[in-house]
């Protein structure tokens, strides 16, 4: 996809980027390996800037480390330099200090679209970010958010309280929407409800996006739909339709999904759309 070339510009018109900064899956599944996958798959050019390096397979994660903060900086300062950069997802940020130094380089930077996916919660339940990196994600990123993308742990962390399955799910969406984000797609995959039900609210807007529940559990769906959100808005959707769209290509994902390794979850198929052509 290709946009216009800037004035004074020599050089011919531009591809479309999307940028994410994320921590990095040895094992392929998630984080910027997935985010990478999400955006060829839309035909937008994927950059990237590591935050956080994992070693992890199938069956779990074995060691964690975050680069030094200043190459980080570096990272992304060397994609807005030189790429059309449309769109932001952001994913594992471990510290407050990661946090920080990635909302100064948007202070300077100013990314068009921002998507956010709090990873604030271990698949085991266990609270990943410390209180200061938790004020610092509720200060500096949530305000200046095109979409966040909670699941059902990471609101409840971010309200405080329990949320319920339908009604109470559907007033959870306005409280989050309080804390200042432009708009929140609020994941339905823990909530027990019949069908997959991913709520989007912005200002007084509501929609519900369903899909099957399949009876698997998938490794790297949360990294992948704010991937494809942000993918959508780069390409020039509006945040309702980006999220509708995104929704949309993770439920196709998921079906078409595989076990690549001794693990039981399922990395999802990120090319389903043209394996089905």
């Amino acid at each position: 996809m290709r946009v216009p070339h800037r004035d004074g510009d020599a050089a011919p018109d531009r591809v479309i980027s999307a940028l994410t900064i994320a921590g990095s899956d040895s094992g392929g599944g998630a984080g910027i390996q997935a985010d990478l996958k999400t955006f060829a798959a839309h035909g937008v050019h994927g950059l990237s800037a590591i935050a956080a390096l994992t070693a992890q397979h199938t069956r779990g994660v074995t060691a964690v480390h975050a680069p030094d903060v200043g190459f980080l900086r570096a990272q992304i300062d060397a994609c807005f330099e030189d790429f059309e950069v449309r769109a932001v997802k952001l994913g594992m940020l471990a510290t407050a200090e990661i946090i920080h130094a990635v909302a100064d380089a948007f202070e300077r930077w100013k990314p068009a679209a921002l998507v956010v996916d709090p990873v604030m919660v271990a698949t085991s339940g266990a609270k990943l970010l410390a209180d200061d990196a938790l004020d610092a994600l509720r200060t500096r990123l949530l305000p200046i958010a095109t979409v966040l993308t909670p699941n059902l742990p990471e609101a409840e962390l971010l309200l405080g309280r329990r949320i319920a399955p339908g009604a109470d799910a559907d007033a959870a969406l306005g409280e989050l929407l309080a804390m200042g984000a432009e708009g929140i797609l609020l994941k339905g995959g823990h909530l027990a409800e019949a069908e997959v039900i991913d709520r989007f609210g912005s200002g007084v807007l509501r929609a519900s996006f369903r899909s099957r529940r399949l009876p698997v559990e998938g490794h790297g769906t949360g990294c992948t739909l704010a991937s494809a959100v942000a993918a959508n808005l780069a390409l020039g959707e509006t945040p309702l339709q980006a999220c509708r769209l995104g929704a949309e290509y993770v439920a196709g994902a998921l079906a078409a999904g595989y076990r690549p390794g001794l693990g039981d979850v399922v990395v999802l198929d990120h090319f389903w759309r043209f394996r089905e052509a």
